[in-house]
């Protein structure tokens, strides 16, 4: 009884303060608008149609999409992380983000060997969507046969992380032949980026990422069977493959599709799930699963708020604010913690 009313306190806690870093972060930009004019124009009450535009047409988009990211990118993590047993798992290692970012090199600095078949895609934003989401679906693919023909969850881990290496390698060589323009535009979608979805964009990704986020529901029971082994879980009458195969597809659909449409961003599905085991001090999925979401969430918001550089016609890259600021909190919890949780 007592761990429950903790829990909620923290459950109400945070959604206050997901709440509070949502507006701080709409609030924000280049641009100085009036705290009282953002709740005017989210309310829907006529305003300067300039900051109108701003609001609805980019800050809003900017936040949801970062509440998508930061949740769907954590809980991936999560489940990486008890599948394979493993603290240093992420969405990365099943090579999904690897296979997005050789579909868009491919894309993006392929022309340099294929010829100029390609040149005519690069001005459309949907032929890097659809090339990263090729190129995820293809390791995922790949990662679901071998899967179906490996027992041990360790041997998947490191033949998703060796389909990782190759990807990287044949990223390594087309960059070789490459031209510094090409290397550009592909060093810049790496940085990851939350401001460049339009509402429709958004919706697709929403819909995939709900898709995803369900299927991790369903993986409740059976990633709090997998904690005591896999032996164990047998005994409790877990379908082991079948339960893998909802994981990776689960993780493939958030991590893959969040990678296509906002970049790869890094040490959110890896951290996040460390920050909530150790301030929520527990190893079950049903209070891990929303404790993530809510603290992934905030996170992105967070170190999104600070990449806009307040009064600053500048914007950081996402990707450095996640690592620069999250490192050293997960260093600083596990010294103070003195032990990992898992």
């Amino acid at each position: 009884m007592q761990h429950t009313h903790r829990y909620t306190i923290s459950f109400i806690t945070l959604v206050f303060l997901l709440i509070l870093v949502f507006f701080l972060n709409v609030s924000l930009g280049s641009v100085s608008i009036p705290n009282k004019d953002i709740i005017n124009i989210l309310f829907g009450i006529d305003q300067n149609p300039s900051w109108h535009y701003i609001i609805m047409d980019y800050r809003l988009p900017k936040a949801f999409t970062a509440i998508i990211v930061g949740s769907g990118l954590g809980i991936s993590g999560l489940m990486m992380q008890t599948l394979f047993r493993n603290p240093l798992a992420g969405p990365f290692v099943l090579g999904i983000t690897s296979g997005a970012s050789l579909g868009v090199a491919i894309v993006t600095m392929g022309s340099s060997i294929f010829g100029g078949i390609l040149l005519g895609m690069l001005a459309s934003k949907w032929t890097i969507v659809i090339a990263a989401t090729l190129g995820s679906f293809l390791v995922l693919l790949l990662v679901l046969i071998v899967s179906s023909k490996v027992r041990d969850a360790m041997a998947i881990l490191i033949i998703g992380l060796m389909f990782g290496s190759v990807s990287a390698a044949i990223v390594n060589v087309l960059s070789y032949f490459s031209s510094a323009e090409e290397l550009q535009q592909y060093f810049f979608w790496g940085f990851g980026s939350l401001g460049n979805l339009s509402w429709n964009e958004l919706l697709i990704l929403f819909v995939i990422y709900l898709l995803g986020i369900l299927l991790s529901l369903g993986t409740i029971k059976g990633l709090n069977s997998l904690l005591l082994g896999e032996n164990y879980a047998k005994s409790l009458g877990l379908n082991i493959k079948r339960s893998r195969l909802i994981i990776i597809i689960s993780t493939s659909l958030l991590a893959g599709t969040i990678t296509a449409f906002a970049g790869p961003i890094a040490f959110i599905g890896l951290a996040i799930p460390h920050i909530t085991r150790q301030v929520f001090n527990t190893s079950n999925h049903k209070i891990l699963l929303p404790a993530v979401f809510l603290f992934g969430s905030i996170v992105m918001l967070i170190c999104d708020s600070i990449a806009q550089l307040p009064s600053s016609e500048y914007t950081l890259p996402i990707n450095a604010i996640t690592s620069l600021i999250g490192a050293p909190v997960v260093i600083w919890l596990l010294v103070r913690k003195r032990k990992m949780m898992f």
